[in-house]
């Protein structure tokens, strides 16, 4: 009697604790832990994403200025002791070069090997140059005459050493239209003129408008820039020479 009295005291349907009760709300606990640990993880290996990105950017951008820093240093070379381009302001080479046309000048070429005749040269502007025009730094003329040579005129033409010079590159109206200077200095011409040692005689294609050695004079072999290698512009008449 008494223990049913006590029977009917609990509460109906109260179900007995489970074994291991508290270890199921240990397990939530572990889940939460694992949750964060997870969590954890997963930041981690955001924020290494992120670094690493960082430093490949720092890396890309150090290799990108080092190739400009050489580029320009390798283009500061090649202008300085290599190649040099040029823009022709007059006619005096004319129709070999216009007016306009940009021109590629090889200044190792003489270092390599002597000038030769017809070669096209850039020069240092002579100081007796006083021809019209505004003054410019370099000129560009046809080697004509080397070192040693004896140079002298007739019936308009050019003779080497008593040999007519042979000119392809001058038109056929200019064929015969080279002529003395003005002055009655001996490089004028009126006389057979020889070339000093170290200087070069030079003259424009354009016989009847150029100013060259027969106005001022030989050119020294120190004073030249460079050979003219190439007509780089305009494009319808690149041509290398």
């Amino acid at each position: 009697m008494d223990a049913e009295e006590q029977r009917a005291d609990e509460p109906a349907g109260a179900a007995p604790p489970a074994p291991g009760g508290d270890g199921g709300a240990g397990a939530l606990g572990v889940g939460g832990a694992a949750g964060d640990r997870g969590a954890g993880t997963g930041s981690g290996e955001a924020g290494g994403s992120g670094e690493h990105t960082e430093e490949r950017s720092r890396h890309w951008a150090l290799e990108l200025g080092g190739v400009v820093v050489v580029a320009v240093v390798v283009a500061i070379l090649l202008r300085t002791f290599v190649v040099a381009t040029f823009s022709i302001p007059s006619l005096s080479m004319y129709p070999t070069l216009q007016v306009g046309d940009r021109i590629v000048v090889d200044k190792l070429a003489y270092h390599l090997h002597g000038v030769g005749t017809g070669d096209i040269v850039v020069f240092a502007t002579p100081p007796d140059e006083d021809c019209a025009g505004p003054p410019v730094a370099d000129l560009v003329k046809r080697v004509i005459g080397l070192p040693g040579q004896t140079l002298s005129l007739g019936s308009g033409r050019v003779y080497v050493n008593g040999n007519l010079l042979p000119e392809p590159w001058l038109t056929a109206a200019m064929a015969d239209q080279t002529f003395p200077g003005p002055s009655g200095a001996p490089y004028s011409l009126h006389q057979p003129y020889r070339v000093p040692s170290g200087d070069v005689y030079v003259m424009g294609d354009n016989r009847t408008e150029s100013c060259d050695s027969r106005y001022w004079g030989p050119v020294p072999e120190s004073s030249i820039v460079g050979k003219v290698d190439m007509r780089i512009w305009p494009l319808n008449r690149l041509h290398f020479f």
